[in-house]
C-alpha cells in the first residue's frame, strides 16, 4: 500500500494562492512519478480571515496543523493589517507552538539566473543557512517604560538557552553530513561584543564540533560574514547562526542568489511537522495578474519532499526547475519572465512529465 501524506494548505495573502496552485501542481505530478499519494487540507489563515474576524489563527488551527505531515504555506502580508500583527500573530505563533526550531534556507544559483555578485557562477554560490528559529531577539521577551514621554525606554532581549543553541547546532552538523558537499560548518555570530550569547553559542558549537571529527569548523562576526558571503560566497558550504542574524543573512542570500522569486525556506520540527513556504511575500499589487514567479514556492515543495523522505521526487523537481531557469525564464523578477505564473509551473511539470 503507498504512503499517503497528510499536507495542511495555507495559501495565506496576495500572490499567495496563485504560486501555492503551482507548488501543489508540481507535488501532484511527482507523486504520481513516484507512486505516493497525498490528502489537502486549506485553511483559511491570514489578512482576509484577521480584517473579518479580528482573529490571527486559533489554538484549534494550530492543533490541527500539529497532526499534518507537512504545512505548505504561500504568503503572510496585507496592507490593510499593520505591520507586526499577521507575522508574529501567524507565523511566529505557528513556529513557537509547533517548536520548528530550525529554520532551513538553501542559497544556490542555477545556471541562466543573473546573480548581482561580478564573476560568480553557479559553482560559486550553492551553500545552506541554518538558523534558530524559535528563540533569541523573537522571543519576545522585553517591553516599554514611561512611553510615549521624552523618558520612555524600550527593551529588547536575545534569549538563548543550551537546549536550544544545542539542538540547532547539532542538526546542523548532522545536516552537513547529510549534505556531504566541503563538509565545512561556519558558526555566525558576534564574540566581540555581544559576548554572553555569542559565547554560548561558541563554547557549544566547539563541544558538539568534538562529536564530529569529519566536518571542518570556520567561524566567522555576523559583519564580516556578511562581506564574505558578496566577496566569496565559494566560502561556504552550511552556516549556522542564531534568529536574527540569521534573518539577515537570508535574504542576502536571496539576492545573490538570483532573487526572492526563486528563493524556498523551511521551518522544520525534526521531530514532527514542518513548515514550507517561499521566502518572498504577498506581494498584493500583483495579486490576479499571474505575473509572479513560482520558482520559490515550486522550490518549497522539493524542500518538503527532501524533508518528509521523498527525495527522489524532490530531485525530480529540482531537476525541472533547473531546466526551466536555464533554458526557458528570461528574468526571474515579477513581470519580467516571458511567461505567466500557471504556464511556468506548466514548464517545470511537462518536464518532470517527460524525462523523469
Amino acid at each position: 500500500m503507498k504512503k499517503t501524506y497528510e499536507i495542511a494548505v495555507i495559501p495565506g495573502d496576495g500572490t499567495g494562492s496563485e504560486v501555492v496552485a503551482e507548488g501543489l501542481k508540481v507535488l501532484e505530478t511527482t507523486a504520481a512519478k513516484c507512486d505516493f499519494g497525498y490528502h489537502f487540507t486549506t485553511y483559511d489563515i491570514g489578512g482576509e480571515h484577521y480584517l473579518a474576524t479580528g482573529e490571527t489563527i486559533s489554538d484549534q488551527v494550530l492543533e490541527s496543523l500539529a497532526e499534518k505531515d507537512a504545512i505548505f504555506l504561500g504568503a503572510i502580508g496585507h496592507p490593510e493589517v499593520q505591520p507586526g500583527i499577521l507575522e508574529k500573530g501567524i507565523l511566529l505563533k505557528t513556529r513557537f507552538a509547533l517548536d520548528q526550531y530550525i529554520n532551513l534556507r538553501p542559497v544556490k544559483l542555477y545556471e541562466g539566473v543573473y546573480t548581482p555578485l561580478k564573476d560568480k557562477l553557479p559553482e560559486h554560490i550553492d551553500f545552506v543557512v541554518v538558523r534558530e528559529n524559535t528563540e533569541g531577539i523573537y522571543a519576545g521577551a522585553g517591553g516599554f517604560l514611561k512611553r510615549g514621554t521624552a523618558d520612555e525606554i524600550a527593551t529588547q532581549e536575545s534569549i538563548n538557552t543550551r537546549k536550544g543553541v544545542e539542538r540547532c547546532i547539532r542538526y546542523s552538523f548532522e545536516y552537513c553530513q547529510t549534505r556531504n558537499k566541503a563538509k565545512k560548518l561556519t558558526l555566525c555570530a558576534k564574540t566581540n561584543v555581544l559576548t554572553y550569547a555569542s559565547d554560548l553559542w561558541e563554547r557549544t558549537f566547539y563541544e558538539v564540533a568534538e562529536e564530529y571529527p569529519d566536518i571542518e569548523t570556520d567561524y566567522a562576526h555576523i559583519d564580516a560574514l556578511c562581506m564574505w558571503m558578496v566577496k566569496n560566497p565559494e566560502w561556504f558550504d552550511v552556516i549556522v547562526t542564531d534568529n536574527m542574524f540569521g534573518d539577515i543573512i537570508t535574504d542576502l542570500g536571496a539576492m545573490i542568489q538570483g532573487g526572492m522569486g526563486i528563493a524556498a525556506g523551511a521551518n522544520i520540527n525534526p521531530e514532527s511537522v514542518s513548515m514550507f513556504e517561499p521566502i518572498g511575500g504577498s506581494a498584493p499589487k500583483y495579486t490576479g495578474q499571474q505575473k509572479i514567479n513560482p520558482i520559490a514556492a515550486i522550490s518549497a515543495a522539493q524542500l518538503m519532499l527532501e524533508t518528509i523522505g521523498e527525495k527522489k521526487a524532490a530531485s525530480f523537481i529540482e531537476a525541472g526547475v533547473a531546466k526551466v531557469l536555464r533554458e526557458d525564464i528570461k528574468d526571474v523578477a515579477a513581470g519580467k519572465m516571458g511567461y505567466t505564473t500557471r504556464e511556468v509551473g506548466d514548464l517545470v511539470v511537462k518536464y518532470i512529465e517527460e524525462n523523469c
